[in-house]
């Protein structure tokens, strides 16, 4: 004769705790669909029988593909994207989702394109960084006519053929970039911008944003000419060692994009710390061991946690729901006080 599951197997085989299960298969607590219907699922699958009262969902939860695009999967702030997007996915309390991420080779148009169409194969809905190009807003429109509608993330590179933007406001964060030069360089000097490229018109929104703000705020810093990093450490490196060669008043950088760990790293060869102030995008390992080592000013980081919880919800409802406005999420202001 078999061994009888107990609610320990029970629990065990769906991964909680008994105390969990117990309040699960009894309706006592605060115990999310998700969870009742991932305890109910493993019941049946040891044989374990549910006692009558149950408050597991008799029906499944409703199976949802979504597909996401991202691109540099070496970098760490991508990687925590994807992290975030995962655990996004797992914790919805209404729907069993399957989250597919696929990542584009480059920064070219053809490669975003491509992976975009390769995530909305069987996908509920679609949300992807990119750059601004009319190949892709002609993407969207044709994705969206057939039923599946793509979200820009970080950078709203979708506009009207677009189904949503979810990010900061770009110019605001240009802005508060601008403000704290400002506020940490009174005198005159010269500072630095650098750019992903013309294409990311999210960067473009951030070099306004700082450059209008530097007038108001400091006229008498002067800006040096917008340097395209392609958003990589080696050409941010050399272009941060060319600015400090030429420039001997350089007193600030401002990366707008990626690659800030060239600059960080070509900084720390030639000058000491709080000697040029460097405000940077996204907390990652180099932008925090910056701060801490007075490399850098200040860190203007996305809330990703709260952004993917937002859109894969949203996302969930697509396309019965869909966006008409920007969804924006107030930027994290990281300092070297903050760690």
């Amino acid at each position: 004769m078999g061994h009888r599951p107990t609610i320990r197997d029970l629990a065990r085989a769906a991964g909680v705790g008994t105390a969990t299960a117990d309040r699960a298969l009894h309706g006592r607590g605060n115990v999310s669909d998700r969870m009742r219907q991932r305890i109910a699922e493993a019941a049946e699958r040891i044989g374990y029988r549910l006692p009558s009262d149950s408050a597991a969902p008799s029906a499944p939860l409703r199976r949802i593909n979504l597909g996401f695009v991202l691109h540099k999967p070496s970098q760490s702030f991508y990687q925590r994207f994807a992290t975030e997007i995962e655990a996004a996915c797992a914790a919805h309390p209404a729907a069993n989702i399957t989250p597919h991420i696929e990542y584009s080779a480059s920064q070219s148009p053809d490669d975003f394109c491509a992976a975009i169409t390769r995530a909305a194969q069987n996908a509920h809905a679609v949300a992807a960084t990119a750059i601004n190009h009319p190949s892709l807003s002609r993407l969207m429109t044709e994705l969206r006519a057939q039923g599946t509608p793509v979200y820009s993330l970080l950078n709203d590179f979708g506009g009207r053929a677009g189904a949503g933007y979810f990010g900061l406001d770009n110019m605001k964060v240009g802005r508060i970039a601008g403000w704290m030069m400002a506020l940490r360089l009174q005198r005159p000097g010269r500072v630095g911008i650098f750019v992903g490229g013309t294409r990311w018109h999210g960067h473009s929104l951030r070099e306004t944003g700082f450059r209008n703000s530097l007038h108001e705020y400091a006229p008498q810093i002067a800006i040096a000419d917008t340097v395209v990093n392609l958003e990589t450490r080696q050409v941010t490196y050399e272009a941060t060692l060319d600015l400090l060669t030429r420039h001997n008043d350089l007193a600030g950088l401002y990366v707008a994009g990626g690659g800030m760990e060239g600059a960080i790293a070509a900084l720390r060869e030639v000058r000491p710390p709080n000697k040029v102030a460097l405000i940077v995008n996204e907390l990652t390992p180099e932008s925090q061991n910056a701060l801490a080592d007075r490399y850098a000013l200040m860190c203007v980081a996305t809330p990703l946690k709260e952004l993917c919880a937002a859109l894969v919800d949203r996302m969930a409802q697509a396309p019965e729901l869909e966006v008409s406005s920007p969804t924006l999420f107030e930027p994290s202001l990281l300092l070297p006080e903050s760690f």
